[in-house]
């Protein structure tokens, strides 16, 4: 059986074997990148899981609504409003510690969320208070 075909083709042979050569030259390109962008070592990016952000927030977590809350790593939506329910039930916070006496705050969670809080500053005593 003859390969050859006898009628028009897509492209001239000449065309057809240039296009192969294209075609073997870009694979072999992506195979190079492929090593050498890591792929061999598991150096790729997982879509999976994505690198952690580089970029940082603070919280007050006596001025912070339940939404800005629940965005705290360890937290989520339920723990945040029982965080807004506590400081709404008994005042705000007077240190970071006091989160340990919301439900669901453990010391686990809370040093997980440590790196996120602003600190807690002391009420201002008035001026005149020292003067009684």
């Amino acid at each position: 059986m003859d390969a050859r075909v006898d009628g028009p083709t897509a492209l001239p042979a000449g065309a057809q074997r240039l296009l192969a050569a294209a075609v073997a030259c870009g694979l072999v390109a992506m195979a190079a990148w492929y090593v050498v962008a890591g792929g061999l070592r598991g150096g790729l990016v997982h879509h999976d899981a994505p690198p952690a952000a580089a970029g940082g927030f603070t919280v007050n977590v006596n001025a912070a609504a339940a939404t800005e809350l629940a965005q705290l790593p360890g937290l989520g939506p339920a723990t945040a409003e029982r965080i807004v329910a506590h400081r709404r039930t008994h005042g705000p916070f007077a240190s970071l510690e006091g989160l340990l006496d919301v439900p669901g705050i453990g010391p686990t969670t809370l040093e997980r969320m440590r790196p996120h809080l602003r600190p807690i500053r002391p009420p201002r005593e008035s001026a005149n208070a020292g003067e009684r």
